[in-house]
């Protein structure tokens, strides 16, 4: 049988009664929006994780030239990086061609981790030595994301992981069977807007619906509803 270090995966999102995830712009409170963050700590989890175009909208220093992403490293294979020092909480990125910059390997106080596929440059991956960022290569053009959950495991001692992307990453991580449960806070609103991110979005046919078990429904501060599924095997 092969063993597998790979943590366990709660999605963890707020979410319009109609699926969507832009909240800018809605109708609730304050107290109602706390009950992200209060519920993502019941869970007390090792780190979290995002997509690269959520961490280019709220976290990163900015984004590559296309003309240094285009740079690729074709030799034999290399290591992954852990930086040194003591880290108790983490941020991961997946971010396979390396297009994002960064300026400091901390994100509130969780350090971060990139994860990019294996033809990210020599310089891309020596600039993140550099700021103490450490790193994460699986795949050969796409992250191979069941690897690097194992890595996240054995690299990290990482047992809870909060999946916590947009609707790409997300629906990458649902197709690929690594979603262990579904956290969602519904918002009372009804977003509307069309083309806005959703929870889930998988481009093409290669998705399958899959079949959810309800596990709990709490009500919680402002009508914010939160729903707790845990993912049936296929």
């Amino acid at each position: 049988m092969t063993m597998t270090t790979r943590p366990r995966v709660i999605c963890h999102m707020l979410a319009s009664l109609d699926g969507r995830i832009v909240t800018e712009g809605w109708p609730l409170s304050p107290e109602g929006r706390r009950q992200y963050e209060l519920v993502h700590a019941t869970y007390e989890p090792d780190g979290w994780l995002c997509g690269r175009v959520t961490m280019q909208l709220h976290f990163a220093g900015g984004v590559r030239r296309d003309t240094e992403v285009a740079r690729e490293y074709g030799g034999a294979p290399r290591d992954d990086f852990v930086a040194p020092g003591d880290h108790e909480s983490f941020a991961f990125v997946v971010d396979p061609r390396g297009k994002l910059r960064w300026e400091s390997n901390d994100i509130d106080g969780d350090h971060l981790v990139a994860i990019c596929n294996e033809r990210v440059s020599d310089e891309y991956l020596s600039a993140l030595r550099e700021r103490g960022v450490s790193y994460i290569l699986a795949g050969t053009s796409d992250v191979d994301l069941p690897l690097a959950l194992d890595r996240i495991g054995a690299h990290f001692g990482v047992r809870t992981l909060m999946l916590e992307g947009g609707g790409g990453i997300n629906g990458s991580m649902l197709r690929a069977g690594l979603v262990d449960e579904i956290s969602v806070l519904v918002a009372p609103v009804v977003d509307g807007r069309v083309g806005t991110a959703a929870l889930f979005d998988v481009a093409g046919a290669s998705m399958s619906p899959r079949r959810l078990a309800l596990e709990s429904v709490e009500q919680r501060s402002d009508d914010v509803l939160w729903l707790r599924y845990r993912v049936e095997a296929t």
